[in-house]
């Protein structure tokens, strides 16, 4: 019984030490995880650096990846298919895939040609340079383009925001073969900075327009351009050249009593009722989406006819009267090269041009994401630019993505690019054989079918949720819209371009900055803000800056966090609470850090070391922690106040309670 009771004494006492040796190994490696240093990545030489940064910046989506391991003959068809993507995708195109291009590419030609004829004398031009800027550079995009839905043509915004531009140069009227000559330098300059922009890769430019600011801008144009066609809606024949809204009233009213035609309001009122009772339908079941496709081509086909029987012309009615038949001649002598309107028509192409780019941009990507394909933003910037470098040397002005259209395609069924060539064709039909039907097309139709046009601009919903989601945004919205309604096109894209570079400049230099606390249960550590649960440690305060630390924000990061400091000193005091010992800062979401921000960092740790504080940094970045040791401020600070974690960097402010809770933890596990 003795040597029984002996043995299972032995057995208890062995117990006791395999549970004492594995809470004493699980505390060994509970506490071993603090061991765990931040990682300082391999030195890169100068080159290795700018390398990657180029790489980065510029090459992001790896654009010779498909070269990559292939003989130079396939190299070479690579080549030509990424200039021209027609070569692809041609190779798969089926009978099947041509019937939706062609049923698309009739339904978008019905609605462009009565579009492009309106939309020309948005320019100041003469109708058939509309009809010029479909044929031409519809087909450069269809073999250069990656988008499968976008329609190609002069829009509402850019013939406006030209024909603005040049006016304010030389009167459209009395000097209109230089008017004209300027019109096609200028799309001449706007194609060479698209294609400049794709072939450098610096599509990155345009995204500084944030959508808010396009939003507004493309609604106050919307407006502009609908109160510019209430001229040819009444029939008023001396009408203000200027687009605020308050000029345009003015010249209104002061031709009530003689200037008003009732002839025209008919015409135009009763015709306007019809395409938005189209697009109404359209809208109400998209099996009828042919209905506002093919309304304004209805619609001048039977206010030509009943102009034509009724010789309208005669009582007032004003009409289109000649079109030039043929299609594009060259125009290529006709570009400023040389001269005082050299500068001039660069100026307007790069404003111009940056604006139809934008606006292409979004389309595309708006029908790649809904069909879930990619467009190459740089290929698209190059087969814009060129199509408009080529359509300036053909009697082209600026032509780029239209919205309408393109959705008109997009619902049609179109597959391919082909839709903008079957748009072409019928296209160089109607410039060969039609325009002389057009003679007597009222403008009030014309004016009609644009107001009904830019309808579709006055995104209404966009608004609203852009004042729902941010405040700053929708102040960018509504400053677009304002400064386009009431003073100018020009004047509402440079108050967008501001707007959206001080949002910018905001977030910059005044970053967000946060107070953590831990949350019960865990070692996870949160915004206290965020998580009201979120507990802080007694003499301890934990901040997180939610930025890089540059010049432009160094100084403001480093007094945020002072004040801070001041604000929890203040809060311990009224509470009688152990005061600050240290400052946690936790640098995860900074990406980076310059000198300035290092000098910042240098003065933080110098005016805590007066306070007796210490100055701790939690899970630095590879970027910072270089550049940590690079300055010397990691020995400056110690390399042990540098942790991995929030909760590393705690455990070695207090040992004590996370030693405890290291021990429970273990007994738990054991348990």
């Amino acid at each position: 019984m003795d040597s029984m009771s002996h043995s299972k004494n032995e057995e208890v006492e062995t117990k006791e030490m395999d549970i004492r040796s594995m809470s004493s190994s699980r505390r060994y490696v509970h506490s071993a995880r603090y061991l765990h240093k931040v990682g300082v990545p391999p030195k890169q030489n100068l080159f290795q650096e700018f390398k990657a940064t180029v790489r980065e910046t510029f090459f992001a989506d790896d654009p010779l990846r498909p070269f990559k391991d292939q003989p130079r003959s396939r190299k070479f068809v690579l080549a030509t298919q990424a200039i021209f993507p027609i070569l692809e995708w041609g190779r798969s195109y089926s009978w099947r895939k041509f019937r939706g291009d062609l049923i698309a590419g009739l339904t978008i030609a019905s609605l462009c040609i009565p579009q492009d004829i309106g939309y020309a004398k948005l320019a100041y031009l003469d109708p058939q340079y509309g009809l010029y800027s479909s044929f031409v550079p519809p087909l450069i995009y269809a073999f250069m383009g990656s988008s499968r839905d976008i329609a190609i043509g002069p829009v509402a915004v850019v013939s406006l925001l030209l024909g603005t531009m040049l006016s304010d140069e030389l009167d459209p009227v009395q000097n209109k073969p230089e008017y004209l000559r300027l019109a096609f330098t200028a799309t001449f300059f706007a194609g060479v900075t698209q294609a400049t922009l794709g072939f450098l890769r610096l599509g990155f430019l345009i995204e500084f327009l944030s959508h808010a600011a396009i939003v507004g801008f493309m609604g106050g144009a919307a407006v502009t351009i609908a109160l510019q066609q209430v001229k040819g809606l009444l029939g008023i024949k001396n009408f203000t050249k200027d687009t605020d809204i308050i000029s345009v009233m003015k010249s209104v009213w002061s031709n009530v009593e003689h200037g008003w035609n009732w002839q025209t309001i008919v015409i135009g009122v009763s015709f306007l009722s019809f395409l938005l009772f189209a697009k109404y339908i359209g809208k109400r079941n998209k099996k009828f989406f042919w209905v506002p496709a093919i309304a304004p081509l209805i619609s001048v086909v039977l206010s030509t006819f009943f102009v034509f029987i009724t010789h309208a012309e005669k009582q007032g009615v004003m009409i289109v009267k000649h079109i030039e038949k043929g299609i594009n001649p060259s125009s290529v002598n006709q570009i400023y090269f040389t001269g005082e309107y050299l500068v001039k028509g660069m100026r307007i192409g790069v404003i111009a041009g940056m604006i139809a780019l934008t606006e292409a941009a979004a389309i595309g990507r708006t029908f790649a994401a809904m069909k879930d394909y990619q467009i190459d933003g740089n290929k698209e910037m190059v087969a814009l630019g060129t199509m408009n470098i080529v359509g300036s040397m053909t009697s082209c002005y600026i032509a780029t993505g239209s919205f309408s259209r393109s959705a008109v395609n997009f619902m049609a069924g179109c597959e391919t690019a082909v839709s903008n060539i079957v748009m072409s064709c019928v296209v160089f039909l109607t410039l060969e054989f039609i325009t002389p039907l057009f003679k007597y097309t009222p403008n009030a139709i014309l004016a009609a079918i644009i107001i009904s046009a830019v309808a579709g601009l006055l995104d209404f919903e966009a608004a609203i949720l852009i004042w729902k989601i941010d405040k700053f945004d929708f102040l960018a919205c509504m400053g677009a819209f304002l400064g386009t309604v009431f003073s100018s096109v020009e004047i509402g894209l440079l108050i967008a371009v501001i707007i959206s570079f001080a949002k910018i400049l905001l977030q910059v230099t005044r970053p967000r900055t946060a107070i953590l606390g831990k949350l019960p249960g865990t070692t996870v550590y949160r915004n206290i803000q965020q998580y009201p649960e979120a507990t802080k440690v007694p003499g301890i305060l934990i901040v997180r800056v939610d930025s890089a630390i540059y010049f432009s924000n160094s100084s403001y990061v480093r007094e945020r966090i002072l004040r801070w400091l001041m604000d929890e000193e203040e809060q311990v005091k009224a509470e009688c609470q152990s005061t600050i010992q240290f400052l946690i800062i936790e640098m995860s979401p900074v990406t980076d850090i310059d000198t300035s921000g290092i000098h910042a960092l240098e003065e933080l740790h110098s005016s805590l070391q007066k306070k007796n504080i210490q100055l701790i940094l939690a899970n630095p970045g590879p970027v910072v922690i270089e550049k940590l040791h690079a300055s010397n401020f990691a020995n400056l600070i110690g390399d042990d106040k540098i942790f991995l974690t929030v909760a590393d960097a705690v455990s070695s402010c207090s040992p004590k309670p996370v030693q405890e809770q290291g021990e429970l933890s273990s007994r738990r596990d054991y348990a």
